[in-house]
């Protein structure tokens, strides 16, 4: 069982910063990508960043240059830096991690954290 927690959500003003964390149960290592996910009311899940096993990054256009993923391997967390923040990043923030079978992906989440921008 695998487990994924995250911590660090909230309520900041436009503009404002938050920084999100998730701690696996198991090395990150064993993922091939771990990372961010949000859901706001009435949307579907949208991936925010990844952290794939080779240090390569990958982003959501909607928060290029505001978000910043970093990962801890020794530690086995993944961080997500939210910079610059926009009353649209509210959401339910998930942390994912994926590891990749011959029959398919398997992915686990956390139980995720609420991100509210307003003022």
């Amino acid at each position: 069982q695998v487990h994924l927690v995250e911590s660090g959500g909230g309520l900041v003003q436009p503009g404002g910063s938050l920084r999100l964390s998730c701690i696996a149960s198991r090395s990150i290592l064993s993922f091939n990508v771990v990372g961010w996910y949000r859901q706001a009311p009435g949307k579907e899940r949208e991936l925010v960043a990844g952290s794939f096993s080779g240090n390569s990054a990958k982003y959501a256009d909607s928060v290029k240059g505001r978000f910043t993923i970093s990962r801890d391997n020794a530690r086995n967390t993944v961080t997500l830096q939210m910079n610059s923040l926009k009353p649209e990043d509210t959401a339910v923030y998930y942390c994912n991690g994926q590891v990749f079978t011959a029959w398919g992906t398997n992915n686990y989440w956390g139980q995720g954290t609420q991100v509210t921008v307003s003022s």
